[in-house]
């Protein structure tokens, strides 16, 4: 009994006392209980305690922050109408020039390469890796992309994987100029999902659907046949599983580091300066998402 009483005062001990958050002279002998004015006086720390959890909300990391105004007086405003103007007046259809030329060359390589070359796998894989990454070059120069990469370049190696943070779909783009990485990715539907299934799948690319259960198992033996195999292109994984706003990153799903096999770690950051390259997809579509990075100054980013 004697170690009960004990253990319960010490307990008592460790519960706060309220009346080290109240002001002195609130509480006095006469009035022994709380009454409503005691316990307003200790609203701003109830505000700040509540505010600490809805700051903590997971839900911030897939907000996009619009840009501050700067337009805001006569003299920055005319300013403001002259970048709109060059924006989409003067760099848009210089882009979607660039663009289309480039769709132009690589539909004519492409598809004489991939059906005329059938019995020649080797040259033809290094043919279609050389113009996939071409077509991404002229995506990246549609958004006048300014692109730094550090570290050395990946090489087509057995038993490794490479595992970098998601914020949008140019993601991919932007590494795959650099590389003709083979992604694990979701299967979109209209023309994202047309080209997935014709120019992307012959880089090795493996898809999934969230909404077929099967997905995991059959997804989890094609990645590790695709890590051991040795002419395979390197394969490229968002392990976070969804488009995050570059100011955070989100708890990696380990499907990734169960492979056996060596983990390459790729981190992307984007300068918001000109654009803010977050893709939200619950408010917009791709289409509009590109249109965005089109009409913008510059994609700047760092890999």
């Amino acid at each position: 009994m004697s170690k009960l009483n004990k253990s319960s005062s010490e307990l008592d001990l460790d519960r706060p006392n309220i009346e080290d958050y109240l002001p002195s002279g609130s509480l006095q002998d006469s009035h022994p209980k709380l009454r409503l004015r005691d316990l307003l006086d200790i609203s701003p720390t109830l505000t700040e305690a509540a505010g600490a959890i809805v700051d903590d909300s997971f839900t911030r990391c897939f907000k996009s922050n619009p840009p501050e105004p700067w337009n805001w007086n006569v003299y920055l405003f005319p300013l403001w109408c002259l970048g709109v103007v060059v924006r989409y007046g003067v760099l848009f259809p210089l882009r979607a020039i660039v663009l289309t030329t480039g769709w132009i060359i690589f539909l004519s390589c492409y598809f004489p390469v991939h059906f005329l070359l059938k019995g020649h796998d080797k040259l033809r894989k290094r043919l279609e890796r050389s113009l996939v990454e071409l077509i991404c070059s002229f995506f990246v120069a549609s958004w006048t992309g300014v692109v730094r990469y550090h570290g050395p370049r990946p090489s087509m190696r057995p038993k490794q994987v490479f595992v970098a943070n998601h914020t949008s779909m140019i993601d991919f783009i932007i590494l795959e100029q650099m590389t003709a990485f083979a992604v694990i990715m979701q299967k979109h539907p209209g023309w994202v999902g047309l080209l997935q299934s014709t120019i992307l799948e012959s880089l090795g690319c493996i898809w999934f659907n969230r909404s077929e259960s099967k997905d995991r198992e059959i997804v989890a033996r094609k990645l590790r046949e695709h890590v051991n195999g040795a002419d395979n292109n390197p394969l490229l994984i968002f392990p976070e599983g969804t488009c995050v706003n570059n100011h955070y990153t989100v708890m990696f799903k380990k499907g990734a580091f169960e492979l056996g096999c060596t983990v390459c770690p790729i981190a992307i950051k984007y300068n918001k300066i000109f654009v803010d390259a977050f893709w939200n997809s619950r408010k917009q579509s791709f289409r509009t998402h590109v249109l965005q990075l089109m009409t913008s100054l510059a994609v700047v980013c760092d890999v």
